[in-house]
């Protein structure tokens, strides 16, 4: 469940500053194809979660840039700048409206991920494609809003102002995932709260998109699909409700099902579904050359959602492959002020 955040709040400005404490950048991600397989498990969620009690617990915030007050005061201006960067949308055809979050600041490969989906996305599907990202790492405290229960549903809220009728929400949530189907929401010392599934699916339910496409790339996300099933919603996830996916870690630069449903398949087909039972033979095929326990992704097709995407992609000509590049560290702030 949610915990009190606005108590938390309340004394920020307070409280954060004293937990803060100089340290140094994270070191860059290791160049590679998914090879060594980390899980997305609650072993890992719980050793940051763990490791936020420690005196170092701020040791992976940047030297340079915003304080952790300026980062929780700047959130409701970046929300605002992020929604107005959205473009115009094109009439006459559903558009198609992607929400990334990256859940978890302790790695670089769910911010990857995130920031090559949208802008893959954008490239590929054309003008009736858009994107927005929230996400939690060190190196773009001052470049995008936070990935936050908050922001989920303020990014919510403006993009049901936008969004017509037929358009399709994507929401493509990247992160770690526990074994009770909770994903992990992180960016110490920063007080964030979690979000399961049955959260999700109520953050959902209070806003007014019919057509929805939701990808939970986390350890236990088939635990996802119950809550979120529905008319006009499409569920992918990277894993079985009672397995680990793979390709996590601070040695990675993508997840297994990052790389086999974003970058593989979705750069050969338009199709989501069609794209995701490429991404699950070709998983199937990593997790047997590492000798790990099949994640067995799932998905969930509702009534009416196949057709409607179907009509999204009637009118867009899809472009060029769009090759993946980690996401480039964000530029250094000679000081906190001048960030903000």
């Amino acid at each position: 469940m949610r915990t009190a955040l606005t108590a938390l709040l309340a004394f920020a400005a307070g409280v954060l500053l004293m937990l803060w404490l100089p340290g140094h950048a994270p070191a860059p991600a290791v160049v590679g194809a998914p090879t060594a397989a980390t899980a997305n498990d609650a072993a890992t969620a719980s050793s940051v979660a763990d490791s936020s009690d420690d005196d170092d617990s701020a040791a992976d915030w940047p030297n340079q840039g915003p304080t952790p007050e300026q980062v929780l005061y700047a959130q409701p201006q970046k929300l605002h700048d992020a929604l107005a960067s959205l473009g115009p949308r094109v009439p006459g055809k559903p558009n198609l409206y992607l929400l990334a979050f990256a859940g978890d600041g302790s790695e670089d490969v769910f911010r990857n991920e995130a920031e090559y989906a949208a802008r893959m996305f954008r490239q590929r599907f054309g003008a009736s494609a858009h994107a927005l990202v929230l996400e939690n790492n060190p190196a773009s405290l001052a470049t995008h809003p936070l990935a936050s229960w908050s922001n989920l549903e303020g990014a919510l809220d403006g993009l049901a102002k936008v969004m017509q009728p037929d358009d399709i929400l994507m929401l493509y949530m990247a992160s770690h995932g526990s074994e009770d189907h909770e994903l992990l929401v992180d960016m110490d010392p920063l007080p964030l709260d979690q979000i399961g599934a049955q959260d999700l699916a109520d953050i959902l339910k209070e806003h007014p998109f019919k057509w929805k496409v939701v990808v939970v790339n986390a350890c236990y996300s088939g635990g996802f699909i119950p809550p979120l099933a529905g008319d006009g919603t499409l569920v992918l996830t990277a894993a079985r409700s009672d397995r680990s996916s793979f390709g996590c870690g601070s040695e990675s630069e993508l997840t297994y099902f990052g790389h086999a449903w974003l970058v593989d398949a979705l750069n050969r087909s338009d199709n989501f579904v069609d794209a995701f039972a490429q991404a699950k033979a070709e998983i199937a095929q990593w997790e047997q050359r590492d000798k790990l326990t099949p994640s067995e992704p799932q998905s969930y097709v509702g009534k009416g959602i196949a057709a409607q995407l179907d009509a999204w992609r009637k009118g867009i000509t899809a472009g060029p492959a769009v090759p993946f590049a980690p996401a480039p560290p964000a530029p250094a702030a000679s000081t906190a002020a001048a960030t903000f």
